[in-house]
């Protein structure tokens, strides 16, 4: 096991640097700082071979010049909040609008775009990166100042584990996950439609036609959100169903099926029959954002080898709290008080069969 840094450009003026931590099986992620964002992960396949299975880019060009959040992290709130306004105890706060008329994923320069100071180390059973960012007071119009700390571990038994936390000195609301592009035959191998999936959801998220929420919850029995029994991802794609055509595909929040142990067993699984490989994901997070990247065709920014981006390539699985909860009293808790600690964890955990 091993950890390397190397220069990976620059923001801003100032440097960014990339980490890559490999494991004794030849698995690998590299994690750049700007935006925490994770610009590769090489994962073995049936036969042992790696590939990389994740949309990144060679530079910093594409991180600065795209607008997908590849692989980075996202903060201080993930996904969108309606009209770019929220109220805590009666103050009104009114946040950058750049989702059609709403905010999304932390605003014009969210976490996703700042650089994190990182410290790294090799532990008994895997590698970890540590990545820091303190949001001062006011950064995008929210409250408080918040002191966030993200780590990454790769374990020997070819899991990558995200663990969040953070802290405020005075109330506001969080809501962090990762932005991952996934692929699971690699980045480079075209469309996802044949990958096997399975949801530990038994409802989700009801949205209007700018994908923000109404407040309601629809079971997915019967629905193309139904993946209590594992399907590819394309079966039910072209179906003549409202909230797919408004979206171009999936792009909902799916509410796990309740548990008391959120972490006893995986909530979401995918399969790529072709290379064998297995990618399934523990949460402590209620919910994630199914994302089948039906927005990814930026021309001018292409991933990794110039490979050119284009819609359903690639998939996310975002864990996460609701989309606009602060708005939405039934939602899960999105506020952190002062004194408080938020925490979150997920786990990939890459496997073949």
């Amino acid at each position: 096991m091993n950890v390397e840094k190397r220069p990976f450009g620059k923001a801003y003026g100032n440097a960014v640097d990339m980490y890559t931590m490999t494991v004794d099986s030849g698995a690998s992620v590299s994690i750049i700082t700007f935006g925490g964002a994770i610009n590769k992960l090489l994962v073995p396949d049936r036969e042992g071979k790696l590939a990389d299975i994740v949309c990144g880019y060679d530079d910093m060009s594409g991180y600065l010049g795209s607008d997908g959040y590849q692989g980075a992290l996202i903060g201080r709130v993930a996904n969108r909040i309606a009209n770019g306004k929220f109220s805590l105890d009666g103050v009104e706060y009114d946040l950058y609008i750049n989702n059609n008329k709403n905010h999304l994923h932390g605003g014009k320069v969210g976490f996703s775009h700042k650089i994190w100071d990182a410290e790294a180390r090799v532990e008994e059973d895997g590698c970890v990166l540590d990545l820091y960012y303190t949001s001062p007071d006011g950064e995008e119009n929210y409250p408080g100042t918040l002191k966030v700390k993200v780590s990454y571990k790769l374990s020997q038994d070819n899991a990558l584990h995200i663990t969040y936390r953070a802290e405020t000195d005075k109330k506001t609301i969080i809501n962090l996950t990762n932005h991952a592009y996934f692929n699971l035959g690699g980045y480079a191998s075209g469309k996802i439609f044949d990958h096997e999936l399975w949801l530990d959801a038994d409802t989700f998220v009801v949205t209007d036609d700018e994908l923000i929420p109404t407040g309601e919850f629809a079971s997915v029995e019967g629905t193309a959100f139904d993946f209590r029994e594992p399907k590819t991802i394309g079966r039910d794609f072209d179906l003549s169903y409202r909230p797919l055509e408004v979206a171009g595909g999936y792009d909902h929040c799916i509410n796990f099926v309740k548990r008391e142990q959120p972490m006893s067993a995986p909530r979401m699984r995918a399969y790529d029959e072709k290379s064998g490989r297995v990618m399934e994901v523990y949460t402590t997070e209620p919910c994630a954002q199914f994302y089948s990247a039906n927005f990814m065709k930026n021309p001018n920014y292409p991933f990794k080898g110039g490979y050119p981006q284009a819609a359903q390539n690639a998939f996310c699985l975002e864990t996460q709290r609701m989309p606009d909860s602060v708005n939405h009293p039934n939602f899960t808790d999105c506020t952190l008080n002062a004194g408080e600690v938020y925490e979150s964890t997920t786990i990939y955990k890459f496997l073949t069969k």
